[in-house]
């Protein structure tokens, strides 16, 4: 089953509070032209009128712009022109990154979206496709993640 990835980028706008001018400036980084009627247009639901599909290659490349808008430019340079297949567990790697998520940060968010997984389930997602312990991050469990990340960065109301 295909990722939905305009519910992906909605819930991270959501979840990390990025502003439109943010995620703009996150595609920006990562040198990809997005404008911001077709970015707006993206994050509205499918049964909204205007609504227009995120690509495969429009969510890459705003998580690539996520690491760099919150830990700066890499010192080293990408596989420029190399183009990779984007998985959930390639998503889950990237927020990973971006946030700056350890193995207790990452096991915690997955616990607060009531999901429980062994230090082996959980390291077996960030392995190599080829490793044999590899495991592939199933769209539920990704969808679980991101929860697990709204619980984790909600900041409650202030009381008075």
């Amino acid at each position: 089953m295909a990722i939905d990835t305009n519910e992906i980028l909605y819930r991270l706008h959501k979840v990390l509070q990025l502003t439109v001018d943010e995620m703009l400036e996150a595609y920006a980084l990562a040198e990809y032209p997005m404008d911001r009627a077709h970015l707006e247009a993206m994050l509205k639901g499918r049964q909204d009128k205007g609504f227009e599909p995120c690509s495969y290659e429009e969510l890459g490349v705003f998580l690539d712009g996520l690491v760099i808008l919150k830990r700066g430019p890499s010192p080293k340079k990408a596989n420029d022109g190399d183009a990779v297949a984007l998985t959930n567990n390639l998503i889950l790697k990237k927020l990973r990154v971006a946030l700056e998520l350890k193995e207790p940060e990452t096991e915690l968010i997955f616990n607060l979206a009531d999901v429980m997984l062994s230090k082996q389930e959980l390291k077996s997602l960030f392995r190599k496709e080829d490793h044999k312990n590899f495991k592939a991050c199933s769209n539920d469990l990704l969808m679980a993640f991101i929860e697990g990340l709204d619980e984790y960065f909600y900041v409650g109301e202030e009381e008075s």
